[in-house]
């Protein structure tokens, strides 16, 4: 309510007194210059705030060392199963999915011994 010695505030066209009590609840106080300043800072979702986590630059720098490890221990380990394989020259260089070929005949060779 305004009272009888304040003049009434200047509306827009159309607009309403609850529609200027919202606008100004929306939008925040005034500051200082006279420039609108937000009342509450918006929330970020979870998938936002993930995402500005994974753009810096120590977690970029992180994540390349844990893959860099674990790329070497995936090698190692199919270092380790080849050393297990029997294969003729013994020194033959074999890809990745030979290797697994190889050593799903080997465990069924060894399977069929054990079973006769």
């Amino acid at each position: 309510m305004l009272s009888p010695n304040q003049p009434e505030p200047e509306l827009l066209w159309g607009q309403t007194d609850a529609e200027t009590l919202l606008d100004d609840v929306q939008c925040g106080a005034l500051d200082g210059d006279g420039k609108a300043r937000s009342a509450h800072v918006p929330t970020l979702s979870r998938e936002e705030k993930r995402r500005r986590r994974r753009a810096t630059a120590k977690y970029r720098s992180a994540h390349a060392t844990r893959e860099r490890i674990r790329v070497v221990a995936f090698n190692v380990a199919f270092t380790e199963l080849r050393k297990l394989l029997p294969t003729i020259p013994p020194d033959k260089k074999l890809s990745k999915i030979e290797i697994l070929r190889l050593a799903i005949c080997y465990i069924s060779y060894l399977n069929h011994v054990l079973d006769v």
